[in-house]
């Protein structure tokens, strides 16, 4: 993990550009070395958050939502801090991505017995075209039409994120057998595209709700149809990023509700767990990071509803 970390912070001067300004940041601020001491430890927590998130396709909050609330912060606090912290990892998470699939071209990579090629990842900007105009629509609706039924699921998040943290837990153990397939199928069928339409307006509606929801989805749905997994998780993480940048507002600017000096450490380490998550899904087997992952949500959705 440390060699990892090592090779992905050197040789790019732009991440030494965003390490200085946070840390003039941070100590323009007044009684800056108590807020770091106070503090600190949520950049750990933006690490790990944005590493499941990126290296799965789940968006950060399966690991924000349950810790914030082990720490009892206020239901809307959690909701509006996660997405504020994953507005950083996400979008460290999706550029990653895109980078990784520009280097791809039209040249084999095999990772992790799964093999990697230009053509497999031919579908992602169709399926983006889908699946982020229908998410941004179920994130507005979820929080200007819906907005009293938004606030009442708030009022039980424990149980909701309980519940749908068990579900997402199902269906990735269900996706794992299907990871160790040779030939993946590279074009969306219309009927792919009504459902990644629905599955993202209703995932949208769910991530308002939970902060989580719409990348997981649309990620089981294409492995279980049989897509590249590397690349379901690559569309999964770039979709997360426009949906949470569009539910960002509603908590900026009405709900007011964001913790900033949680976002200024653990968002500062969730650009660190978006830039190598890729490397750790690309360095580990596949299949243990989906049972591991699978395993900590269903024990993160247990103890939701048990506390």
């Amino acid at each position: 993990m440390l060699t990892i970390l090592r090779r992905t912070i050197s040789c790019h001067p732009y991440r030494a550009t965003l390490a200085i300004c946070w840390l003039l940041l941070i100590f323009s601020v007044p009684n800056s070395f108590q807020i770091i001491f106070d503090y600190i430890g949520f950049l750990f927590v933006g690490i790990v958050g944005a590493i499941f998130a990126n290296s799965t396709g789940a968006g950060g909050g399966v690991v924000f939502v349950p810790f914030f609330n082990q720490i009892d912060m206020q239901n809307s606090a959690i909701i509006a801090t996660s997405f504020a912290i994953q507005c950083f990892g996400m979008t460290a998470g999706a550029l990653t991505w895109h980078r990784y699939r520009q280097s791809l071209g039209d040249n084999e990579v095999s990772t992790n017995k799964i093999v990697d090629d230009g053509t497999q990842w031919v579908y992602v900007n169709k399926g983006l075209l889908i699946t982020v105009p229908f998410s941004i629509l179920g994130i507005l609706t979820a929080q200007f039409v819906l907005s009293d039924h938004t606030q009442q699921m708030q009022t039980s998040l424990h149980v909701v994120f309980g519940v749908f943290s068990i579900l997402l837990a199902i269906a990735i153990y269900a996706s794992i057998p299907l990871l160790s397939r040779q030939k993946s199928i590279i074009n969306l069928l219309p009927i792919d595209m009504l459902l990644l339409g629905v599955i993202a307006f209703f995932g949208g509606i769910i991530t308002a709700w939970l902060s989580v929801g719409v990348g997981e989805l649309v990620a089981v749905y294409l492995i279980l149809r049989g897509f590249n997994v590397t690349s379901a998780i690559a569309l999964a993480v770039m979709l997360s990023a426009f949906t949470v940048w569009s539910a960002i507002f509603n908590h900026l600017f009405i709900t007011q509700a964001i913790y900033w000096q949680v976002v200024l450490f653990a968002g500062a380490g969730a650009i660190i767990g978006g830039i190598i998550a890729k490397r750790i899904v690309l360095y580990f087997s596949v299949i243990k990071l989906k049972l591991f992952f699978a395993t900590w949500i269903l024990i993160m959705g247990i103890a939701g509803l048990i506390t």
